[in-house]
Order: C-alpha cells, then sequence, then structure tokens
C-alpha cells in the first residue's frame, strides 16, 4: 500500500481544499492528513474559525481522506512520516522547497494550488480578516 501525508489548518473549506485532497489521494492508495491544532495554530499566529473537532470531522467525512491526526508543532514532519510509513509527502506549491528535508525519507511532491480561492481570501472577501469568532 502506498501511503500519502499532508498537512494543513483546513478552515473554511472550499474547492481548492478538495482538489489538493483529490490530487494527493490519487498519489497513493492511502491519505493521512495531519490536521493543525488550535494551539499549534495560535502559535503560527493563525485563527481558524472552525475549532480542531470541528475541522477534523469534515475532514473526516471527504472521500479522499482516510486518516486524520493532530500536528501539535512544526518539528513533527520526520517522525510522523516514519512512524506512519508514509511513501509520499504533499503540499501546494507556495511551500515549495520548505520541506525538502523529507526527501531522505519519501517521495515530496508540491501541488500547484487553485487559482482564485484560498482561506484567506474568503475571509478577506467577507470583511473578516482578524475578527474573532
Amino acid at each position: 500500500m502506498k501511503k500519502v501525508i499532508t498537512y494543513g489548518t483546513f478552515d473554511l473549506l472550499h474547492v481548492g481544499h478538495i482538489n489538493i485532497l483529490r490530487r494527493a489521494k490519487e498519489l497513493g492508495d492511502y491519505l493521512l492528513v495531519v490536521l493543525s491544532t488550535d494551539e499549534f495554530n495560535a502559535i503560527k499566529h493563525k485563527k481558524a474559525y472552525y475549532s480542531y473537532e470541528d475541522r477534523k470531522q469534515i475532514l473526516e467525512a471527504i472521500r479522499y481522506v482516510d486518516e486524520v491526526i493532530p500536528e501539535n508543532t512544526w518539528e513533527q514532519k520526520i517522525s510522523d512520516v516514519v512512524d506512519n510509513d508514509i511513501d509520499v509527502f504533499v503540499m501546494g506549491h507556495d511551500w515549495e522547497g520548505k520541506f525538502d528535508f523529507l526527501k531522505d525519507y519519501c517521495e515530496v511532491v508540491y501541488l500547484p494550488r487553485t487559482e482564485g480561492i484560498s482561506t484567506s481570501k474568503i475571509k478577506n472577501d467577507l470583511g473578516l480578516k482578524g475578527q474573532k469568532k
């Protein structure tokens, strides 16, 4: 079985999220999504509209996703890859080169993002930038 891993906050789910999850799943047989916890988002100075538990439940309902685990630190990626026998690490192309250190452990693929959509754009368009829940 070929296992794929990807990371993200996956807040305000949109077609760009679905596209990256679908394309990541197409690279293997099993897709593990590592979801940023609320506490980790705070460290990154990011605020998700939905709680970790809600975002996890939403992701688990998507047919491309086989399993969701928490992301608590930047440093856990190597152990996630090794501990879960991962073959392919996938991120959006805006992260190009930032995770090349994982090439010692698995294949690293940067997928093009869906044009014209992002959670930041949605928040901006709705006037929610910087607003608290």
